[in-house]
C-alpha cells in the first residue's frame, strides 16, 4: 500500500527550521575554521597530482569537530626519520553556510560542495587538515533533505605549495616550512625587492631559459645591498638549469617593484 497522501516529510518550512537549528548548534558548539580551496596549477594527469598547487583564498566558517575525545588517527609515531604526527578529524559544516560563505564567492569551486584536497585551518590548534573524503548523505535524508557535510580530514603535510590568502597565520606556513635559498644582492638605484613578489632571472634568450622564485624574507643592509631568501624556485625552458646563478650581468627582476638586482653570492639552502 503506498504512503498516505495526507502526510509529507518534505515540508519546506520544517526543513528550513531544521537547518536553522543545525546552524545555531554549529555556532554554539563549533569552532571557527578557515576553508582553503586548492587551485591546481599544473596537474599531472598520469599520477593525478599537482606539485605546484596554490592556496589563494581563505573563508571563515563555523564547523563542529565530531571527535570529542581528541584527534583520531594513528597519533604520534616515532620512526627512524623522527617524529611523525598522523592526526585525523571529522569536521561538520552546514550546506547552507558553506554555499553562502564559500561557494557563492569562490569561482574555482567546480561542484557545489567541498572538494577532496582542499584544506581546513583550525586556529585553535594552529594546524592544517587536508580533506580526504566528503560525506554528504549523513544524516540520511531526515525530513527529506541533507543539511550538512561531514569532511573526513588528515593532518596536512606541507610540500612546497604557495600560500597567498592574506591571512598571516596561514601564509606564514610557507615562510616557516618551505625550501629556501639565501642570496646576497647588489641593488640598483636603491629600489629593493618586496616580500611576496616573484623575481625572474633570464639565463639565456636563445633558447629562452629563465628561473623564477618568490621572495620570503628581505634584509636591507644598505641602499645598494640586501640579503633575501627565495622559495618556490622554478625553471622554464631547460631541464639542466636548476637554480639562480651569480652574475654581474644577468639581472634579477621583480614583478611588482620592477627592481633589477644582481646576485653576488648564493648561500647554503635550507628547509
Amino acid at each position: 500500500m503506498p504512503r498516505s497522501v495526507y502526510f509529507s516529510q518534505a515540508v519546506k518550512s520544517e526543513q528550513n527550521l531544521y537547518e536553522d537549528l543545525i546552524i545555531e548548534s554549529l555556532k554554539i558548539f563549533g569552532q571557527d575554521v578557515y576553508y582553503i580551496p586548492r587551485t591546481l596549477v599544473s596537474r599531472d594527469n598520469i599520477l593525478g597530482e599537482d606539485t605546484a598547487s596554490k592556496f589563494d583564498d581563505a573563508y571563515l566558517i563555523e564547523a563542529y569537530i565530531e571527535n570529542t575525545d581528541g584527534f583520531e588517527g594513528a597519533g604520534d609515531l616515532y620512526q627512524k626519520f623522527g617524529l611523525e604526527i598522523r592526526d585525523e578529524a571529522t569536521f561538520v559544516i552546514s550546506r547552507r553556510q558553506w554555499q553562502n560563505l564559500v561557494g557563492i564567492w569562490n569561482n574555482t569551486v567546480e561542484t557545489n560542495k567541498p572538494q577532496e584536497g582542499d584544506l581546513i585551518f583550525l586556529p585553535m590548534s594552529n594546524s592544517f587538515f587536508e580533506i580526504s573524503f566528503v560525506e554528504d548523505e549523513q544524516p540520511f535524508y531526515q525530513l527529506s533533505n541533507l543539511p550538512v557535510y561531514k569532511m573526513q580530514c588528515s593532518l596536512f603535510e606541507y610540500n612546497e605549495e604557495d600560500f597567498e590568502t592574506g591571512i598571516d597565520a596561514i601564509d606564514s606556513t610557507q615562510t616557516q616550512n618551505s625550501y629556501q635559498v639565501g642570496m646576497t644582492l647588489t641593488v640598483s638605484g636603491g629600489n629593493h625587492f618586496k616580500i611576496g613578489e616573484t623575481i625572474t632571472q633570464i639565463i639565456t634568450t636563445n633558447p629562452a631559459v629563465s628561473v623564477t622564485g618568490e621572495v620570503q624574507t628581505l634584509t636591507k643592509t644598505s641602499d645598494i645591498a640586501a640579503t633575501i631568501s627565495v622559495s618556490n624556485i622554478g625553471v622554464t625552458g631547460s631541464t639542466e638549469a636548476k637554480d639562480f646563478v651569480t652574475s654581474a650581468s644577468l639581472g634579477v627582476v621583480g614583478s611588482e617593484s620592477a627592481s633589477t638586482c644582481y646576485i653576488r653570492y648564493i648561500q647554503c639552502c635550507r628547509c
